[in-house]
């Protein structure tokens, strides 16, 4: 029974023991999945599936309380204090508000600076060498974010380094050609 809403969001229902039910795939699915269609820009609703209450705020805090546990926290102590001292002031009913058009505009900025930095370097030689580099930085700093699991067999010779720097160059050469051939293709 694939159920949607009119306007095109997915129905979730959660039920009683916890297990979330996409309503479109007709599959159960996890809070990862939510995230990830979070992150793809589909919009859902959960419902409780006994008494359709919508429930989607708290499922949505949820999936913020499982990513914050995951070692790469995004809000800040200072910040969760400021938000819970926020609690029964009489500004409270503004604070949702506020939130929202504070992240849609960072969000707006973000999406500015990101074709600002990729029109200035379209169709240059320099555009290709930005994407080699970025790749071998991330490469470089992958070893050094918090939680980042420590590679597997770390090189034991200079030689070696060199080696996987030299290798994290040529994959980002790859991605680069990869990225020209899709945009021929469009």
């Amino acid at each position: 029974m694939k159920k949607q809403a009119a306007d095109g969001i997915v129905i979730v229902k959660k039920y009683a023991n916890r297990r979330l039910y996409n309503t479109e795939t007709s599959s159960y699915i996890t809070l990862d999945h939510l995230a990830a269609m979070i992150r793809a820009g589909r919009d859902f609703k959960v419902v409780d599936a006994k008494t359709d209450e919508d429930i989607t705020h708290n499922v949505l805090t949820q999936i913020i309380m499982e990513e914050e546990s995951r070692g790469e926290t995004m809000l800040p102590v200072n910040f969760l204090r400021q938000l819970i001292s926020m609690y029964g002031d009489s500004m409270q009913a503004m604070v949702p508000g506020y939130l929202e058009a504070s992240m849609d505009s960072f969000r707006r900025n973000q999406e500015q600076f990101k074709s600002a930095v990729e029109g200035a370097f379209a169709n240059t030689p320099f555009a290709d060498m930005a994407k080699r580099n970025l790749a071998m930085f991330e490469a470089a700093t992958q070893g050094f974010k918090p939680g980042a699991a420590a590679p597997a067999s770390a090189p034991a010779t200079p030689a070696a380094a060199s080696k996987d720097v030299e290798m994290a160059a040529l994959k980002a050469e790859l991605a680069a050609l990869k990225d020209k051939i899709e945009k021929l293709g469009e």
